[in-house]
């Protein structure tokens, strides 16, 4: 498009090395554009002014970016375009603003009248091509701001996820729930809803309650929650166990620390949670009692996908199904903490207080008319130590708890936690972390004496759930882990470990990995010989044996085999030999995403499992069938996601979870088919887009952008209006945008004036894109096929319109050869452009 932008500029270069020190001297800044310009040769003007030109742009001294200006004669520039912003540390949406006004053009030298932006002065150097905007936030440090500004006039919008989670089969009793967590924003002020219903097998039955109806508001360091809620620890980095449990929803009111609220974000547990497997089997995810998680597993030593856990530090209780049976119940730690944000704060914090109440709950044991009240903080003793501490009263009862987390070391890291509760119990949990070049060593301990068969904890989302599995005494667990590379393609696991109470005894697994070819495919083999204690499942003898299994891509991508072999100790505890064959593949047939299935056989004869991945425009998830071996069983289970979005008068219901409580609609029109579209959040956050409505997740508060681009590489000739879309919205804040994609077709001319001389720096401006006339009046851009108009502007004043005849154009390829365009002042502003008014 500007094919005269490199030239100018190294002649400019040239010239420099050769002119008077006083017409370009970097000591001299406030020489205005003539000034520094009389140095040059005359024909050289032509070749700066009015023409497209390659400068950085600083704002205060900051790089705002690399872009394409147009200076004029006028002592006025004009931006055309940035080209490169990646060594740029200003907001993008700062840098939006900029965009906005530099385009329309400034006067060069000190704002006298209407300074928008809090514009001081602007100014342009031929020495070094580069254009420095001051204003008044001059001396600003972008290092120091910790905060997002809050919305102006606040935001509106709903987001309601679903989550469905179901798990049973012939030989064990069926398991579910399904939860409703609904956040709006209405000003300054964010509502939550959360309700849910919960079946926990056996006779129970349904159980319904509501555990969230409050409205909060937030600012720099401090939340303010008023209403119905369950007073858990909010606002703290390190989040603090307790025994016994949250305690009930209260009617009342919490205040505390907002900086570190933790989000609910797609990252996995630090601290990994195994489970041993003696053959294929379910792992059902409990949260003291409510299902929030099903995983399918093969044989063997594996660590659980704990990404879809939602954030904290909270205990689980991981339940073992084979042949549709639980074989084991262990509880773990998920250990998921957000990281301190400002270590010039050393203090975080939130305490509550409120009178216990129910509200459309059925749960037995949940209270009415009581006082509760509680606090907990976090402090930084040290960059590498937070120490915590929290005391609260519920039921009458006192809970206490302590933790340290401890950075030893730039590879070593360590957290622990010590609580008790009155006529309860108490506990402790110690868990390490060394990582060095090759590999890293885990180490975890938790030792608790305790009476849980009255326990109460609350979920992420505010779902209050009881302890399934109640114990009286002792229970212990303790397991050291290490896994190490050998080289590329070689790695070794270790994992040794002790457990005390409903499951005792030692189990070692040890395991050989190797990265090879085999058939010339990617493979990955795995050797593991393992001696775990007894369960029911093997007899109740100890599970002793050796597992062979090898993983190959075949030929087209997303699909893959899966074969092993190996020996175990059966149900009646003998030996008995096994084996697995299974088969994946991805794909893009219609609803489903991605099948799997597997054979397998032992002692007991064949057994069959299969799952399946899913997703539409309107929910998503995953569902698997099991047949046991051992008595024919089936078993199975079902994870759902849907989310329901309304915002700018508009609605959607979508597949797509918002975890950063914001969101964006977007209508996308469109005349191409199979279009798709990119959103792209510079947070992070992204979302592919197709013809109709769509969902885009953005972060809540952050003054941000979503930018749009066509998926992949092969972009179709077409163009993107508008290419980004600016938002700033509070939490279950959503707004709406329309984005339009128009086929387009390059567009090769030259503007001339009445008397055919050429017009160069004009602006040429279509519905696609907009471009520069060069010193010789050409030029090159994108013109929409169905609005074929060309609007040509000089300093923000329309000079004359073209509507051109594409049927009596030349092509050539995909460029549209429009000639020679007379733009004459005075003549009537909408021309008509063909064969017969260009000149050839």
């Amino acid at each position: 498009m500007f094919r005269s932008v490199l030239g100018p500029a190294a002649i400019a270069w040239t010239l420099l090395a050769v002119l008077p020190v006083h017409a370009a001297s970097p000591t001299q800044p406030n020489l205005s554009l003539i000034d520094q310009a009389q140095g040059l040769p005359k024909d050289f003007h032509e070749h700066f002014f009015d023409v497209p030109l390659v400068v950085r742009l600083s704002l205060d001294g900051e790089a705002l970016g690399e872009a394409i200006i147009i200076l004029s004669r006028d002592e006025r520039i004009e931006l055309v375009e940035f080209t490169d912003i990646r060594d740029s540390r200003i907001d993008a949406s700062e840098r939006e603003t900029w965009h906005a006004l530099l385009q329309q053009g400034i006067s060069l030298g000190p704002c006298k009248a209407a300074c928008a932006n809090d514009l001081v002065a602007v100014h342009y150097s031929l020495a070094n091509s580069e254009v420095s905007i001051l204003t008044s936030g001059a001396e600003r440090d972008l290092d120091a701001k910790q905060h997002f500004d809050l919305p102006v006039g606040g935001s509106t919008g709903i987001i309601v996820n679903n989550q469905l989670n179901i798990s049973g089969g012939q030989q064990q009793d069926l398991s579910g729930r399904y939860g409703l967590e609904a956040i709006s924003s209405l000003g300054a002020w964010t509502q939550t809803f959360n309700a849910q219903l919960t079946k926990s097998g056996g006779d129970e039955g349904i159980l319904h309650s509501v555990n969230e109806l409050h409205s909060q508001t937030e600012w720099q360091d401090h939340f303010f929650r008023l209403g119905y809620f369950t007073p858990n620890s909010l606002g703290l980095t390190r989040q603090l166990r307790n025994f016994g449990g949250s305690p009930d929803t209260a009617l009342g009111l919490m205040f505390g620390s907002s900086d570190s609220l933790a989000m609910d974000v797609s990252r996995p547990s630090a601290y990994p949670i195994y489970v041993t497997a003696n053959r294929e089997a379910v792992v059902e995810v409990y949260r003291n009692g409510a299902l929030i998680n099903t995983q399918q597993v093969q044989a063997g030593l594996h660590a659980l996908d704990t990404r879809p856990l939602p954030g904290g530090i909270y205990e689980i209780e991981v339940r073992l199904l084979e042949d549709g049976q639980v074989t084991s119940t262990t509880e773990e730690l998920v250990y998921k903490p957000v990281n301190w944000k400002d270590p010039n704060k050393r203090w975080r914090y939130n305490t509550f207080v409120g009178r216990e109440s129910k509200l459309l709950s059925n749960w037995d044991q949940q209270t009415d008319g009581g006082i509760t009240a509680g606090a907990a903080v976090n402090y930084l003793l040290h960059p590498r130590a937070v120490v915590g501490l929290s005391a609260r009263q519920i039921k009458g009862q006192n809970q206490l708890g302590s933790s340290v987390d401890l950075g030893l070391g730039d590879r070593t890291t360590a957290y622990a936690n010590v609580y008790q509760t009155q006529d309860h119990g108490a506990g402790m949990d110690l868990h390490a972390l060394h990582s060095y070049g090759a590999g890293s060593l885990i180490f975890s301990h938790s030792r608790s004496w305790l009476d849980n068969r009255d326990t109460w904890e609350t979920l992420a989302d505010g779902t209050r759930v009881r302890q399934r599995s109640p114990y009286v005494g002792q229970v212990s667990n303790s397991s050291l882990g290490l896994n190490h590379r050998l080289d590329h393609r070689d790695s070794f696991s270790a994992r040794l470990s002790h457990s005390d109470g409903q499951v005792e005894g030692v189990g070692l697994d040890l395991g050989w990995m190797r990265n090879g070819k085999l058939f010339g495919s990617d493979a990955n083999w795995r050797l593991s010989v393992f001696d775990r204690p007894g369960s029911s499942s093997s007899g109740n003898q100890r599970n002793r044996g050796v597992d062979l299994s090898v993983s190959m891509a075949l030929g087209g991508e997303g699909k893959r085999v899966n074969a092993s072999v190996g020996s175990r100790t059966a149900r009646d505890g003998n030996s008995e030999r096994n084996a697995s064959i299974g088969y994946q593949q991805d794909l893009d047939l219609g609803p489903l995403t991605s099948v799997s299935g597997t054979a397998m056989v032992d002692s007991y004869g064949v057994g069959l499992s299969g799952s399946a991945r899913f997703s539409t425009s309107a929910a998503a998830g995953d569902v698997f069938m099991q047949q046991s071996s051992y008595n024919s069983a089936l078993s199975g289970g079902l994870n759902l996601n849907s989310t329901l979005v309304v915002g700018g008068s508009k609605a959607l219901l979508t597949s797509v979870h918002s975890h950063n409580e914001a969101g964006m609609i977007v209508d996308v029109v469109s005349d191409i088919d199979a279009l798709e579209l990119r959103a792209d959040d510079l947070s992070g956050v992204g979302a592919v887009l197709k013809p109709g409505r769509n969902f885009v997740p953005v972060t809540a508060y952050r003054n941000g952008i979503v930018r749009f681009d066509f998926e992949g590489v092969d972009a179709p000739p077409a163009t993107i209006q508008p290419p980004s879309a600016r938002y700033h919205l509070n939490k279950g804040g959503v707004d709406y945008r329309q984005v339009h994609v128009m086929k387009t077709v390059t567009v090769l001319g030259r503007l001339l004036d009445g008397n055919d001389e050429p017009l160069g720096g004009h602006h040429v401006i279509n519905h696609a894109s907009r471009g520069v006339t060069e010193v010789d009046g050409f030029f090159s851009m994108e013109l929409s096929e169905g609005t074929p108009t060309l609007e040509v502007r000089r300093n923000d004043q329309v000079k004359c319109r073209f509507v051109l005849d594409a049927a009596s154009l030349r092509r050539e390829g995909d460029v549209l050869m429009a000639g020679d365009l007379r733009c004459v002042e005075g003549s009537a502003l909408d021309q008509i452009a063909s064969t017969d008014t260009l000149k050839r």
